[in-house]
């Protein structure tokens, strides 16, 4: 019964511990989240910026978000992302030690994404085109196989179209589609005024007719656009809507349409680059919009306005030319040789188509020399990436191996636990039967004792008794013989019990002594001075203990030839400890005679006080000392026992 119970207990013990132990745990980690939830909900402007980064830089400091993957790899997202403007090389810094964190694990998938996301755009403003492709395409690609996966829909929306734009310019055409096409499944979720519900529809438009796909759809996308700008007129960027209708009226050959909405980029533009003149991406779209206003005119035959915007176009190029990109200067010479040979100057014309040949030429020198650069690092890249994957499967085959050595050896130690348990169940069950049977044998020792001892005192007073009737003293031999009948009664009783009450022991006690008194006719007297509280009757000892002591007291202590001699018993109760102290007057030194033979009855009474010292598990002894006067002092240390008292 014990070893279940226990075992039970433990169990218990421990599931609570466990239980206590990872309810602390999961409270502490979801404040944590909470606070994370709140810091990355604030907006980072030139006067928050930096309190905000000291906030994230003291969670990288913290003990406990060191500890935990998700959070660790969260704040360095979240500082990378702050540093993206502010100073690049730390935000990739911060990047890569996020995406250590995560990229070895199956878990964390929203925020390994959102650090693919993040890498992406570094590599972008780089114009590390491959790269940004490859880390834009695997944020996507968890976008897309996990529908679980814990991002907003604005987020996933954004990694689907950043990924789709950097498809599209590497000619990955069918997947850039793909992107497109579930980020307009998403538009639903967001807000009806969010800045990417144009965004997909842009981007769609475009790829449709960059990669010459179904246009079916396009005027549905057109008619979508026109809805959000004449229902938040002042949430969207027109000129995004106008470079849609431009592509949709071009591929019409509507070119009154088109003239129509290129003339209104051009107003637009040209706000914009006086606000913003050294601005490649403001530079760059006014200098297409020119050029595409003088390739529409010159299809008109209007030469009078394509010349027009021929020499804003010089313009622009001659003031901020270093600005455009080599995309802008190959389209702006093509329309400008057109112009050319459609006014008929042959020269100027093929001037200008030879510009465009260099520019080509240099353009593929230099994206071949970049990609095969980039190539390079990218190679290095997915090196890493599928060393990392290696390694992966290695640290899962260790830690599977691991957590079997581990079960292992949590199985052993549970059975060296049980099997301690057990012996220490058994030892426990041994001991305690040990305890118990020497305390019968002890108990047994005792009964055997007092029947040793009470012959030996009734031998004694036989033969007192006898002397008495042989010196014909009929009257002292029939009161001692009455005094011994009642003695003996007393002695009968108390040998059936193995404890007697204290005042039961002092009245035995004085009966022995009147006994001994009439024998030795009265040459000595005694006293016994017990301890006076009503709580002497809960004193319990065992019976005929102290009488030996006296009986020898008697026999060797008293002068047979001075009747003031006397025997002295005091008794003082400390505790559980009762203290006898018996004093005789003491004999003459001439009656004095070596001893050889030991007292029976005393040898008896000492093996029992050690006996019962045992049994209580306390100090029981007897001291022995001679008296100034020339007497003899036994004080014996007896354990007792205090019953408790009955109303």
């Amino acid at each position: 019964m014990k070893l279940p119970i226990l075992f039970l207990f433990l169990s218990l013990l421990l599931a609570y511990a466990c239980k206590h132990d990872n309810g602390t745990k999961a409270d502490q980690l979801k404040k944590y989240q909470e606070a994370f939830a709140a810091l990355s909900d604030k907006q980072a402007t030139p006067a928050s910026s930096d309190s905000i980064i000291n906030a994230w830089k003291r969670y990288n400091a913290d003990p406990i978000v060191l500890a935990d993957t998700d959070l660790n790899a969260r704040t360095k997202y979240s500082l990378g992302k702050l540093y993206a403007r502010k100073n690049p090389d730390s935000s990739k810094v911060y990047l890569q030690q996020a995406l250590e964190l995560v990229d070895v694990n199956k878990r964390y998938l929203d925020i390994k994404a959102r650090v693919y996301n993040g890498m992406g755009n570094l590599a972008n403003e780089e114009a590390l085109e491959h790269q940004a492709n490859y880390y834009y395409n695997k944020a996507a690609i968890i976008v897309l196989t996990d529908s679980t996966v814990k991002l907003k829909p604005a987020a996933k929306v954004i990694m689907l179209l950043s990924a789709a734009q950097s498809n599209k310019s590497l000619q990955q055409y069918s997947l850039a589609y793909k992107m497109n096409i579930a980020a307009l499944q998403l538009m639903p979720q967001l807000p009806p005024n969010a800045p990417n519900q144009q965004r997909v529809l842009t981007q769609l438009i475009s790829l449709v007719y960059t990669a010459s796909l179904p246009k079916d759809d396009v005027a549905f996308y057109i008619k979508r656009l026109e809805k959000l700008h004449l229902t938040y007129p002042d949430d969207f960027n027109p000129r995004y809507l106008h470079d849609s209708k431009l592509l949709y009226f071009d591929n019409l050959n509507q070119v009154d349409s088109v003239l129509k909405y290129s003339l209104l980029n051009a107003k637009i533009d040209e706000e914009l680059y006086e606000e913003m003149p050294l601005l490649p991406t403001t530079t760059g779209n006014l200098y297409t919009t020119y050029t595409n206003i003088l390739a529409n005119y010159t299809k008109q035959k209007d030469y009078r306005n394509a010349k027009v915007f021929l020499t804003k176009a010089d313009e622009l190029l001659n003031k901020s030319g270093k600005l455009l990109e080599y995309e802008d200067l190959i389209r702006g010479g093509e329309a400008r040789s057109n112009y050319y040979a459609a006014v008929g100057d042959k020269n100027k014309a093929l001037k200008a188509a030879n510009d465009v040949n260099q520019l080509q030429k240099e353009n593929y020198e230099v994206e071949n020399t970049q990609a095969v650069a980039e190539m390079g690092a990218l190679y290095q890249i997915q090196a890493k990436d599928n060393s990392i994957e290696r390694l992966n499967e290695d640290i899962k085959l260790n830690t599977l191996k691991l957590e079997r050595n581990k079960l292992t050896l949590v199985i052993t130690a549970l059975i060296i636990l049980i099997l301690l348990i057990v012996i220490f169940l058994f030892y426990s069950i041994y001991k305690q039967r040990k305890l118990k049977q020497e305390k019968e044998n002890v108990q047994l020792q005792q009964q055997l004792l007092r029947t040793q001892m009470e012959p030996h005192f009734i031998f004694n007073t036989l033969s007192a008794l006898q002397s008495f009737i042989r010196l014909d003293e009929k009257d002292e031999a029939i009161k001692y013989l009455n005094q011994f009948s009642r003695l003996l009664r007393s002695s009968l009783e108390l040998s059936r019990e193995k404890l007697v009450p204290l005042p039961q022991e002092i009245e035995t006690l004085e009966n022995y002594l009147s006994l001994q008194q009439m024998r030795y006719n009265n040459i000595f007297r005694f006293s016994i001075d017990a301890p006076f509280t009503d709580d002497l009757d809960m004193v319990m000892l065992p019976p005929m203990l102290i009488q030996p002591f006296v009986e020898n007291s008697i026999l060797h202590g008293i002068n047979l030839n001075d009747k003031q001699s006397f025997i002295e018993v005091n008794f003082t109760l400390h505790g559980k400890m009762l203290t006898v102290t018996i004093i005789d007057s003491g004999k003459a030194i001439s009656e004095k005679k070596p001893q050889n033979h030991q007292s029976l009855s005393g040898i008896i009474s000492k093996e029992r006080l050690q006996l019962l010292g045992k049994e209580r598990n306390q100090t029981a002894g007897i001291t022995q000392s001679k008296e100034a006067g020339g007497g003899t002092k036994v004080t014996l240390n007896i354990p007792v026992s205090q019953n408790e008292r009955i109303a």
